[in-house]
């Protein structure tokens, strides 16, 4: 019997080469490029999946949704977890949930990319320069200015290492932060009004829940000030949107640079795109071929293994 699994949300076509999914004996193999908005199209989509491979959390998988997926045993998302899969529902219903490796170094790297990018205005400098104009703006350095890191995980701690090798102060809160491990990374334990009192630039990196959810607004905007800098390479739901925007067109924000939206992919005419003083991108922090490739060669195993009656990497219920 040939069983069904479908690669989901391969926005860049590039699923089908980064895995020998070919070695999966009784397998036919589909990868979606388009994304599925409307639940009822998804799961007309995966009526015949046995197997489908979640590309983080691109596409979410609540109870109304597995309920309607009776032929879907194995769900396997990139990552080490996914908030968008309910896990204790797809275990009631009998679906398996493996998950992945992850690179330490793609989100890092990109929200770096995206702060000194934002600091020199690189993609406006670029705009100008191909419309004409020579040298229309002037940069900072970051050399004795001062990083705010909100969250010092894996991710805050390399951007930690990033800013002390460019020079920088830097400082950092999160709920649960210890003065041992701020100075682990080169930082002071501040309070979260101090971080953005201080802070030339503020970079997230907590994962979102109900405690962080909108952890970010008007005070914190107003008070990191008009010359300074947002970074969001974590989830949109630490910042409050409304007050952000507001921020940015009332001058009491200096800048943004953003990954993650609320609305993904975001719509064409959502109020950010329009914002001034903004640096968007369409959340890449883990769009890396080398993440990629081990993102689906482990997803590749997981089926595999699943199909050998010995699953990997199984995410159990929170």
């Amino acid at each position: 019997m040939t069983r069904t699994l479908v690669l989901l949300d391969d926005y860049q076509g590039v699923a089908r080469d980064l895995a020998p999914w070919h070695e999966l004996d009784g397998w036919q193999v589909r990868a979606v490029r388009e994304h599925h908005p409307d639940e009822d199209a998804l799961v007309a989509d995966l009526a015949d999946a046995t197997a489908v491979v979640a590309m983080r959390e691109r596409t979410p998988f609540p109870r109304r949704v597995l309920t309607r997926l009776p032929r879907l045993e194995l769900l396997v998302t990139t990552g080490a977890a996914n908030a968008s899969i309910d896990v204790a529902a797809a275990r009631e219903l009998g679906i398996t949930v493996c998950g992945t490796r992850a690179s330490a170094h793609a989100a890092p790297e990109l929200s770096w990319a995206l702060l000194m990018s934002a600091v020199r205005d690189i993609p406006g400098q670029q705009a100008a320069l191909r419309g004409g104009p020579w040298q229309t703006g002037v940069g900072r350095e970051l050399s004795g200015r001062t990083l705010g890191i909100v969250g010092l995980g894996k991710i805050g701690g390399r951007m930690a290492r990033y800013a002390r090798a460019f020079g920088m102060e830097v400082v950092a809160w999160s709920e649960h932060l210890t003065a041992d491990r701020a100075a682990e990374c080169g930082a002071s334990l501040v309070s979260r009004h101090e971080l953005f009192s201080r802070a030339d630039i503020a970079t997230l990196h907590l994962r979102l829940s109900a405690r962080t959810q909108g952890i970010v607004g008007r005070a914190e905007l107003e008070a990191l000030g008009p010359d300074g800098l947002l970074v969001n390479t974590a989830r949109a739901g630490l910042v409050d949107t409304g007050a952000l925007i507001a921020a940015l067109s009332s001058g009491a924000l200096g800048g943004a640079a953003l990954d993650v939206h609320d609305e993904e992919p975001l719509p064409r005419g959502h109020p950010l795109l329009s914002a001034p003083r903004t640096l968007l991108t369409p959340h890449i922090g883990y769009v890396t071929r080398e993440q990629y490739a081990t993102f689906y060669s482990d997803a590749c195993e997981d089926v595999r293994a699943w199909a050998h009656g010995t699953p990997v990497r199984v995410i159990e219920p929170s």
